[in-house]
C-alpha cells in the first residue's frame, strides 16, 4: 500500500505539527499489509478490542495479472488486471505508537483491509483516463453522510512509478495489490474529531469511486 496522494501526507502529518519529508518527493514510498485479512462487499468488519481511535480509508487499488519483475514505469499496464477500491482500514492510536519507535506501521494496520465491490479492467476505464491519470470522482460516507471527496486524477505518483518501485529487484504475483494510499481528506485522521469522532460497532462506512461502484461494510 503507496503514500500516493500528497495531500494526505500533508493534512496527516501536518495533524502531528510535521512537515513532508524531502524524501516523500524522491520516490513512491509504501508498507506490506496483511493479504490474509481481506474482506468484501457487504462483509463486517471487526473493530479490535485494543483501539479507540479506528478509521476507513478511501483509496483506489490495482490487481496485478501477471507475474513480472523490474516493471519499467511506461510497461505497468501490461502486468495489471485492473481497478478496484480499497479500504484500508486503520487502527490511529495503535498506528502513532509503532510508527514513534522508527517501524511501522503494522499492528495498527494489519486486522482488516476491504477490497471491491468488482474488478474493472483499464479498457472500461479508457474514457476517463488523462494521460498517465483517471478523472474519477471519490467519495467515503458514514452512516450515509458525505465525509471525504476527492479525485484519482490528484495522485502525485502515477501507478507506473508505483508499481515498478514496488516490482524492483522482486516478484510480483497474479492477485497481488497496488493501493494508492489514501486520497486527500480521505481518512478521519485528516478531517478531525469536529467533523467525525472515531468510527464504532453500528457504523456503516460507504466508499464510492466514479466507474468502480461502492464498496459498503459495517462495523461490528
Amino acid at each position: 500500500d503507496f503514500y500516493g496522494f500528497e495531500a494526505h501526507v500533508k493534512n496527516a502529518r501536518a495533524r502531528r505539527g510535521l512537515p513532508v519529508p524531502p524524501e516523500w518527493y524522491e520516490f513512491p514510498a509504501f508498507y506490506f499489509s496483511n493479504p490474509g485479512a481481506f474482506v468484501g462487499h457487504g462483509a463486517t468488519v471487526r473493530k479490535p478490542a485494543w483501539t479507540e481511535a479506528l478509521d476507513y480509508e478511501l483509496e483506489i487499488a490495482c490487481v496485478i495479472g501477471v507475474g513480472a519483475r523490474d516493471v519499467a514505469p511506461e510497461r505497468w499496464r501490461s502486468v495489471v488486471a485492473g481497478f478496484t477500491i480499497l479500504n484500508d482500514w486503520s487502527a490511529r492510536d495503535v498506528q502513532r505508537r509503532e510508527m514513534a519507535i522508527g517501524l511501522g506501521p503494522a499492528k495498527g494496520k494489519d486486522f482488516a483491509t476491504s477490497l471491491g465491490p468488482a474488478l474493472v479492467t483499464l479498457d472500461e476505464l479508457e474514457p476517463a483516463r488523462r494521460g498517465d491519470h483517471w478523472d474519477l470522482a471519490m467519495e467515503a460516507r458514514v452512516n450515509g453522510d458525505t465525509l471525504s471527496r476527492g479525485n484519482v486524477k490528484d495522485l502525485h505518483y502515477t501507478f507506473g512509478q508505483m508499481i515498478a518501485r514496488a516490482s524492483q529487484d522482486v516478484y510480483l504475483f497474479p492477485g497481488d495489490v497496488i493501493g494508492s494510499g489514501t486520497v486527500g481528506t480521505g481518512c478521519l485522521l485528516e478531517l478531525g474529531s469536529e467533523v467525525h469522532p472515531w468510527l464504532k460497532p453500528g457504523d456503516e462506512v460507504s466508499l464510492e469511486i466514479e466507474r468502480l461502484g461502492t464498496l459498503t461494510n459495517t462495523v461490528v
